[in-house]
């Protein structure tokens, strides 16, 4: 007789001790959040500092919790930085809602596979009811839809994927892209560096990536574009698409998306919209008239966990026609088989996106949404917009800063100019490297985090609002910290030549 093999239980703990393990997460959780105002926004901590702490070696058997929570004890509060920090304004970060995190736990729990409906008839559904609802906030027509990726990067390269698979002219998919035209892609100077690596993965390359002049506003300038496209054209390549910007990183700047619209169904081009950051802003009342146009997209990438506040990580790709994804993602696999008749006409995701297994990340976004409401985070994102407005005209106020573009969405690019630093060849490159200075110091100080732009040769300053615990006291101390940084290092590094007298 075969012989059983014996239980095996180490993996499958007892639902009072798997309570007892998570009560002491959400205890360290909580202490976080209690903290969190009084806590640096990063810790000054070198790499080698943070390898040597945390290279543990795996034991044999389980480590005691005790030894193990003083461990996850060190890496929250030594070694850790603050993206939820109210005085953290850097890149495009979100602080991450509390029902979202709470999501994430119960996700992974669940444990469910979006890849595909049968394994994940919740969450499938969640998905597709969230990605409906997006696009009717979007003003998408009906039968528009999407899914869920793991952020913006993925988003704008499965709109790209879309736009050559739709609009090269031949079979992308079964042919591929030897021996047939180049194809080309449109976007301003100014649009993310994603778009770039999609056509890179994509195999039409960066340098079929058309960088296109902006205005004094740092949006595409139709003239140029349509230039662009023209002498493409007359040379035998083949334009497939292009990318509209609904809030640029650097400035937030929104490009006439209603043209662009007109331009691409005149030219017969694939019009993508990276809203990765500024998409949101466009379910508000006030701020909706800046994407005048948007409606009219084939596709919008965006992130909920920039500017819906939501935990790290969720992206969000919509098309006008879901159509259009399977189109160009559908693929047969024979281990795979359901009986529809009972189930129903559930997709799998599989069918949709490049990815095969994908967890759960809708349920962070549609919890925190039911938690908050609409009004919640409609109002955040407008007050959100306006402190960065405060800011820009604090730092017109001030004698030490200035506003170096007019403020876009929740973006405010500024910086330090000692009063009395007089006009010469040289300045506009020392406040360059001023500057630089100011804001790794400040990075470092731990006080404030803002990051920084380059605009038309400047390095500036930049602070981006997306982060539902900032308020205007704490604005007004981050130029207080670099305003204080910038005066010590300009005592120790103005060159001589702009060094005033007396």
């Amino acid at each position: 007789m075969t012989e059983r093999p014996d239980p095996q239980r180490d993996l499958d703990w007892e639902p009072g001790r798997a309570r007892a393990f998570t009560d002491r997460t959400v205890d360290l959780y909580e202490e976080l959040l209690q903290r969190l105002p009084d806590l640096p926004v990063t810790n000054r901590v070198t790499t080698e500092d943070v390898r040597d702490a945390l290279a543990i070696d795996i034991p044999e058997g389980p480590m005691p919790d005790d030894e193990l929570f003083d461990h996850l004890r060190d890496m929250v509060f030594r070694w850790s930085m603050y993206p939820g920090h109210p005085r953290f304004m850097a890149y495009v970060s979100g602080a991450g809602t509390v029902p979202g995190a709470a999501a994430d736990l119960l996700a992974a729990g669940l444990n469910m596979n979006v890849g595909g409906w049968l394994l994940s008839p919740s969450a499938s559904e969640i998905e597709r009811h969230l990605t409906s609802t997006f696009c009717r906030w979007f003003g998408m027509p009906e039968g528009a839809g999407g899914i869920l990726v793991s952020g913006g990067a993925l988003a704008n390269f499965v709109a790209l994927k879309v736009a050559r698979d739709r609009h090269a002219g031949w079979d992308v998919r079964g042919q591929g892209l030897a021996g047939q035209p180049q194809l080309a892609i449109y976007l301003s100077s100014e649009t993310h560096v994603v778009s770039a690596r999609g056509a890179d993965m994509l195999g039409i390359g960066t340098d079929s990536v058309r960088s296109i002049p902006v205005d004094e506003r740092y949006r595409i300038r139709l003239d140029a574009l349509r230039e662009a496209i023209g002498r493409d054209r007359d040379a035998g390549l083949r334009p497939i698409a292009v990318v509209g910007s609904a809030g640029t990183v650097a400035t937030g700047a929104i490009d006439p998306l209603e043209a662009l619209a007109d331009l691409c169904a005149e030219e017969g081009l694939w019009f993508h919209v990276d809203a990765a950051y500024g998409g949101p802003a466009a379910f508000t009342e006030d701020l909706a008239p800046l994407f005048a146009g948007i409606e009219r997209a084939d596709s919008i990438a965006f992130d909920p966990h920039k500017w819906l506040y939501t935990p790290l990580s969720g992206g969000c790709i919509l098309v006008r026609d879901l159509q259009f994804l399977s189109d160009s993602f559908a693929v047969t696999a024979t281990y795979v088989h359901q009986d529809r008749e009972r189930t129903g006409r559930g997709i799998d995701g599989t069918q949709l996106g490049p990815q095969f297994s994908r967890g759960n990340q809708a349920l962070k976004v549609w919890v925190s949404l039911l938690a908050h409401g609409r009004r919640a985070y409609t109002q955040r994102i407008s007050h959100d917009a306006a402190l960065a407005r405060y800011l820009g005209a604090r730092t017109r106020e001030r004698p030490d800063f200035e506003l170096v573009t007019p403020v876009g969405l929740s973006i405010c690019c500024f910086r330090y100019v000692p009063s009395d630093l007089p006009e010469g060849p040289d300045r506009e490159a020392y406040l360059s490297a001023l500057n630089e200075r100011v804001m790794t110091e400040s990075q470092l100080d731990g006080r404030a985090f803002f990051s920084n732009a380059v605009l038309d040769g400047r390095f500036v300053l930049r602070a981006c609002i997306v982060n539902f615990r900032t308020e205007a006291e704490d604005l007004d101390a981050t130029l207080d910290v670099a305003a204080e940084i910038g005066r010590g290092l300009d005592a120790e590094l103005r060159p001589a030549g702009l060094r005033t007298s007396g």
